[in-house]
């Protein structure tokens, strides 16, 4: 009896991301060679998913507004509860509820069967919003940047907006321009889930690699990271419950719980004290353990 190449794609599918991730702890000494190519490959995920959506899907919605609440609010209040203990705590349990939703949250909510449009929409306002008030939130909370004002807004938008709107636009332009290829690039929505996984051996080889570089305060660094647990969990469940009132529990889960993490730990590392970003550095871990528990049960059952 012949075993074909599909059955073989089919047998190792529910464990490439555990795979992934696996051999980017293992070989994390390597991934800075690997590193420049994690823009590209979310730009292209992105570019497959997009031209699977149609422009009058875009849309905001009641859940849109309800996640940037618990985005802005939710920061605020992990900010100010965990003050009176420890200010790099506090600031790094900050980040990981304020930073924005991940640009690749869109690929990973079209794989696990939620809506796209609704949670590229979201991902855009998140995205603008963490821009325009992360310079006030910063300065108000002691950040030792030199930056004024106008140079952080443009330095967060110019590293989050380019990468979500260039293959937006890239995938309306094909439609108007060349529909045929537009439409079999969107009917390859599967290639997104290879190459998610190839973007996970990179991360997070990568965030392993900075944490083992950053240890200067062990018992705080762990802290940071089960705060960084914490409410990486309590993210994608209140996101879950949010997105159930609008009959999207995956978009709303997502769009609250996978965070822009390579972003938060430039605003870490720009802003605050280096030991912070370990708040976000962490949550790279925990948030794609819980990504890759959703998709190994979905592949496994053979929706993917």
């Amino acid at each position: 009896m012949s075993i074909s190449a599909s059955d073989i794609r089919n047998k190792l599918k529910p464990w490439m991301l555990p795979i992934s991730m696996a051999g980017g702890i293992i070989f994390h000494s390597y991934i800075h060679y690997l590193q420049p190519l994690a823009p590209y490959l979310i730009f292209i995920m992105l570019l497959i998913t997009f031209c699977k959506v149609k422009p009058n899907e875009f849309r905001v919605t009641g859940l849109s507004w309800l996640l940037l609440s618990v985005q802005i609010l939710g920061s605020l209040l992990v900010y100010f509860a965990l003050l009176p203990f420890d200010k790099d705590v506090a600031i790094g349990g900050f980040i990981c509820v304020f930073c924005p939703t991940a640009t690749a949250a869109p690929v990973i909510t079209g794989m696990l069967g939620g809506s796209v449009p609704r949670l590229a929409t979201y991902s855009i306002i998140s995205n603008f919003a963490c821009a325009l008030l992360a310079p006030l939130l910063f300065t108000l909370m002691g950040s030792h940047s030199e930056m004024g004002f106008v140079a952080t807004t443009m330095s967060i938008s110019y590293k989050v907006v380019p990468l979500i709107l260039a293959p937006l636009a890239l995938a309306l332009i094909m439609m108007k321009v060349t529909p045929r290829v537009h439409a079999e690039i969107g009917r390859r929505q599967s290639l997104s889930f290879y190459i998610w996984a190839f973007s996970l051996f990179i991360v997070v080889g990568n965030s392993v690699s900075y944490i083992i570089q950053h240890h200067e305060n062990v018992k705080e660094m762990v802290l940071i990271a089960l705060v960084s647990l914490f409410v990486c969990c309590a993210q994608f469940l209140i996101g879950r419950i949010l997105g159930r009132r609008f009959g999207d529990k995956i978009a709303g889960a997502q769009g609250l719980g996978q965070k822009n993490t390579v972003l938060a730990i430039w605003m870490t590392l720009t802003f605050f004290h280096p030991i912070t970003s370990i708040g976000p550095a962490a949550y790279v871990a925990w948030q794609n353990t819980i990504n890759s528990m959703q998709l190994y049960f979905k592949a496994k059952k053979g929706e993917i």
